[in-house]
């Protein structure tokens, strides 16, 4: 670097000082000059030459200067063995003194000389020892090896046990309680974000046509995302889509989770950074207030994603599994632990999911990607086809039949053809694009096609 600010290396042999040639003559010919600002020349013990009593009367006394260090004198460091014993000697204390320094004892913040009075003091003092065991003991509990990251179900039972003692005026629809749940969380995590954090860089993986896929952002990047797509919901509801300000006229014509987060990347003024937080948090409480005040009456309005549409109910609880999603590829981004959400939440994705699988099969067979029915017909709507058993492991699990051959034909046990089995969180990074289908741990039985099938509709499910 240059500038004004610059350190100036040392030469070879000198230092930075300018000084390397000095000698010792001018080195004591600075120590003389400074000895004059405290009492003119001479020693610097304070005495003249006549002795003790040498000096000037008509002079003040004269402040004796700074003791020199032995670096300074030229003479040679003592040796080790003759500074003698080095140990503080032992503190003679009383009892009632003794007795007071327990406390301090108990959490290590006595001195060295005072830890070992006391300490020598509770081999004889009954009293004292029991006093000290009890300290040590409640010292104990205020160090817990617990994490200090609050349980994530924490806010759940403590809205739960408040709401019970006074039922709120205008509640949460219980399909809404996910999206609420997961928006708190990830806006926790970003509250103390700082600029290097809302920087830091994160990559988003999807599945697409059986390939995988990924984007490089950043964390406000992500938030810019959610706010995005979450704008979908805003639009359905009659709210104020969030694009509007950002995105011109030649980009109005972008649908969809991708095109809308793309149109908003490539048409904002600055890359987004941590100001991006206040109106993603805004809409997604405006999201809740809108859908409480509606009741239940608004669960079944469409919401378009451009090439499908989900039910309100479903579209809040897919924001709520995307919200999750994406918080923790922030999580990871700045190396910090992220726990799964509720069960009783994580249930719903999980159920979202299972019941999406027959349509992303049927979209498959129709690009292609199911290349053969192996001889069969397929079922016709209303009747009885071929099913897989899904069996979800875990707190938030269960089982659900899939039909195989057609999105609206009816699972049937009897006509099971294939089982597999997999952890609720394992299953869910599967339908999130993170987890390859051939690297998803799952216990599998039955036919091996139809198995790679639905692990592989699983992870097309997944988009940006």
């Amino acid at each position: 670097m240059s500038g004004a600010g610059r350190f100036e290396a040392p030469d070879e042999h000198g230092d930075q000082y300018g000084d390397e040639h000095e000698g010792e003559e001018g080195r004591e010919g600075r120590r003389d000059e400074g000895r004059e600002g405290y009492g003119g020349a001479g020693g610097g013990s304070g005495q003249g030459p006549g002795g003790v009593d040498g000096a000037e009367p008509d002079r003040p006394p004269r402040i004796p200067t700074p003791r020199a260090s032995v670096e300074d004198s030229g003479l040679p460091l003592p040796r080790l063995a003759d500074l003698g014993d080095l140990a503080p000697a032992p503190l003679d204390l009383p009892h009632d003194v003794l007795k007071s320094l327990l406390g301090a004892w108990a959490l290590a913040a006595c001195s060295a000389a005072e830890t070992a009075a006391v300490e020598d003091h509770l081999g004889s003092c009954g009293g004292c020892a029991d006093e000290a065991r009890r300290l040590r003991e409640a010292v104990g509990l205020l160090h817990q090896p617990e994490s200090l990251d609050l349980d994530p179900g924490l806010r759940t039972r403590v809205l739960e046990s408040c709401l019970e003692r006074r039922p709120p005026r205008v509640p949460v629809p219980e399909w809404a309680a996910a999206y609420d749940a997961e928006t708190a969380r990830l806006d926790a995590l970003l509250q103390d974000f700082g600029d290097a954090e809302w920087h830091a860089p994160v990559r988003l993986r999807w599945f697409e046509a059986d390939t995988p896929r990924s984007r490089r952002t950043t964390v406000a990047g992500v938030i810019a995302h959610l706010l995005s797509v979450d704008g979908l919901i805003a639009v359905a509801l009659g709210l104020e889509d969030p694009l509007t300000d950002v995105i011109g006229a030649a980009e109005q014509h972008a649908v969809g989770p991708s095109g809308r987060t793309e149109a908003f990347w490539r048409t904002s003024h600055f890359p987004p950074t941590r100001s991006v937080r206040g109106p993603w948090r805004e809409q997604s409480h405006s999201l809740v207030r809108t859908v409480s005040f509606t009741g239940g009456h608004a669960g079944g309005l469409a919401v378009s994603y451009g090439d499908f549409e989900l039910p309100l109910h479903d579209a809040l609880l897919d924001r709520a599994f995307e919200c999750w999603v994406h918080a923790e590829d922030i999580a990871d981004a700045v190396d910090y632990p992220y726990p799964p959400p509720a069960p009783r939440h994580l249930n719903k994705m999980i159920d979202l999911a299972a019941r999406m699988l027959p349509a992303a099969l049927a979209r498959r067979r129709r690009t292609g990607l199911i290349s053969s029915t192996h001889g069969r017909h397929l079922s016709l709507a209303g009747e009885p086809g071929r099913s897989l058993r899904l069996e979800i492991e875990g707190v938030a699990g269960g089982e659900w039949l899939i039909p195989l051959d057609s999105p609206a034909a009816v699972a049937s046990a009897d006509l099971e053809v294939a089982h597999v089995a997999l952890d609720g969180v394992e299953f869910c990074r599967l339908a999130a694009g993170h987890v390859s289908p051939e690297d998803a741990a799952v216990g599998q039985v039955g036919d091996r096609e139809a198995i790679r099938d639905v692990l592989f509709a699983t992870a097309g499910l997944s988009r940006m």
